[in-house]
This record gives structure tokens, C-alpha cells and sequence, in this order.
């Protein structure tokens, strides 16, 4: 029987007995299963009110509301699921995810730890707790709880990624590389790996390998406009002025027309002597001036300097 057949049954049994509470419950969770979550939240509402001691239910009614993304309701149901049994490892660790969404730091790092405490090899664990030191801004603390969670799991991504971040913000720029090429070693199409290789290469003056991790991030995102800006910057430095404008218009085509690109097109256009398609373009980045992060004045100016 398929899980939305044993759904209808299941409501044909309340239907006829509404005070069937095992089957209220089972159909609570397969409601929740196949993602009607709004009517699992009813269900389960019912039986709290009914069952007010069973940590089961409040832990299932935090799952609920954190899939519903009201993080605060879902808080309320995980505490007392915890309430009624602190051992209950799953509920502390979904609490402290519910902590990060709130922002709530040093409270999900206290979650996690209590599970760390439990199970010493937990890596998502560490690698949570990473995660609410960086957004602390403590980069020491993050840095080695990520480092703990490779230890365990070499193979996460995103510690790799995070890792890498960090090492390159401390300056390590060679260690943040090894730990950007170990993301692509096992998720060889994560553009934002290949983005921040770019970058580094870029800064180190390594335009060719710089170029090639531009366009790698370019064929899987798109619509990464950072990715076009920089590429079409070292085409310029190379005065291939009008792959830098192919560059650019490949960018307002995927990532939308914004003054910045216009810009940047216009400054291409001008390195290129092409004066004409350069006024065009610098009034295409004044009209678009609410996307133009620079003085509009100053476009201004560029544009009367050409004109004379």
C-alpha cells in the first residue's frame, strides 16, 4: 500500500472514530512524510492537547513547525519534548538547528555540545557549532571545530568550503586553495569553490589559472555576475577589450541588466577607442542608476570626457 493509500484509510478511520488516537498519530507522521504540513500541524495539536506528557509528539510538533519555518513555535515544541526527556538526542540537536535560524548562537552551540557530549563522533554536530562561531565572527573557534568535522568526515563539502574561507581571510592562501580543490575533489560542479580559487588567483596575479576557474563557475552558475565582472577585468588588463564586452553582455543576459555591467561595458568600450558603443553604455548605466554603486555624477563625467 503507497503511503497516500494508507493516508485515505487512515482518515476514513478518524472519520468513523474520532477518538482513535493511534491512528490520529500514524496519520500525523505520514502527513508530515509526504510534506502536508499543515495538516500534520492539526493533528498533532490535537493529540498535545491530549496527551500533554509524551515527548514524542512535542518532538514530531517541532519538526512540523521548523519545516513550516516558524522557528519560534518549533523552539516552544523541541524544549518541551526535552522537558518532559533530556535524553532526547534528536530534539536537542534539532533545537540547536532552530537556534541558528534564530540567531540564537551561544544557545545552539549549547545544544550541539550536549550532543557532542553523547556522541563524540558526531560531525554534523561539530560542524554546527563551526557554524554558529563563524556567524560570531569567531573565526579561531569555527576554524577548529570545522577541522574537527573533516577529521571525522573528510568528505563534507562545507566544512571544506568554510574551512577554506576562513584560511584565506587569516591570509593561508595556500591552504585555503588545498581546501577549495578538496570541495571540487567530491563535488567537482560546486561553482562557489571555483569562484573563490578565482579570486585568490586573481589577487596572486595567476590570470590564466584565474580565467580558467572563472569559466568553471560561469558553466555552473550562470547567473554568478561577480564571476563575469572579474574575468571581463582581466581581459581588459590583457586589452582584449571586446571579449570583455562579449563577457559583459553574456552577463546582463544571465544575471540582468544592472549599471554596473553597463559600466564596466562602457570602460571596455573606451579602452577599445570604440567611443560611440561607449556613450551608449554609459547612459545605459546612468538609466540604471538604482543598480550603480558608484557616483552617478562620476558616470557623468566619463561620459562628457568622451563626448569632447
Amino acid at each position: 500500500m503507497s503511503k497516500l493509500d494508507k493516508i485515505e484509510e487512515l482518515q476514513e478511520i478518524i472519520q468513523q472514530d474520532s477518538t482513535n488516537f493511534q491512528a490520529r498519530r500514524e496519520l500525523a507522521v505520514l502527513l508530515m512524510d509526504c510534506g502536508y504540513n499543515e495538516e500534520a500541524l492539526q493533528h498533532l495539536l490535537y493529540l498535545t492537547q491530549t496527551f500533554t506528557q509524551d515527548d514524542g509528539l512535542f518532538y514530531n510538533l517541532g519538526i512540523v513547525y521548523e519545516k513550516m519555518k516558524k522557528f519560534n513555535r518549533a523552539k516552544e515544541a523541541y524544549t518541551k519534548a526535552i522537558e518532559l526527556a533530556p535524553d532526547l538526542i534528536d530534539a536537542i540537536y534539532n533545537l540547536g538547528l532552530v537556534h541558528l535560524e534564530l540567531k540564537e548562537y551561544d544557545s545552539a552551540i549549547e545544544c550541539f555540545e550536549k550532543v557532542t557530549a553523547t556522541d563524540s563522533d558526531d560531525s554534523n554536530s561539530y560542524f554546527n557549532i563551526g557554524l554558529a562561531y563563524l556567524k560570531k565572527d569567531d573565526l579561531v573557534n569555527a576554524l577548529d571545530y570545522f577541522q574537527k568535522t573533516i577529521d571525522l568526515n573528510d568528505e563534507d563539502i562545507y566544512a571544506h568550503f568554510y574551512l577554506g574561507n576562513i584560511l584565506k581571510e587569516l591570509g593561508d592562501t595556500k591552504a585555503a586553495k588545498d581546501e577549495f580543490n578538496k570541495v571540487l575533489k567530491y563535488s567537482p560542479d560546486y561553482s562557489w569553490a571555483y569562484f573563490n580559487l578565482a579570486v585568490i588567483n586573481y589577487e596572486e596575479g595567476d590570470f590564466e589559472q584565474a580565467k580558467t576557474n572563472l569559466q568553471n563557475t560561469i558553466e555552473f552558475n550562470p547567473a554568478d555576475d561577480e564571476a563575469y565582472k572579474i574575468l571581463a577585468k582581466i581581459q581588459c588588463k590583457e586589452e582584449n577589450y571586446f571579449e570583455a564586452v562579449d563577457t559583459l553582455n553574456n552577463a546582463i543576459t544571465n544575471c540582468g541588466a544592472t549599471g554596473d555591467l553597463y559600466y564596466m561595458t562602457a570602460q571596455a568600450f573606451a579602452l577599445a577607442q570604440d567611443f560611440i558603443d561607449a556613450e551608449n553604455s554609459y547612459n545605459l548605466a546612468i538609466k540604471n542608476f538604482q543598480t550603480l554603486t558608484i557616483p552617478v555624477q562620476l558616470v557623468k563625467d566619463k561620459l562628457n570626457k568622451i563626448k569632447e
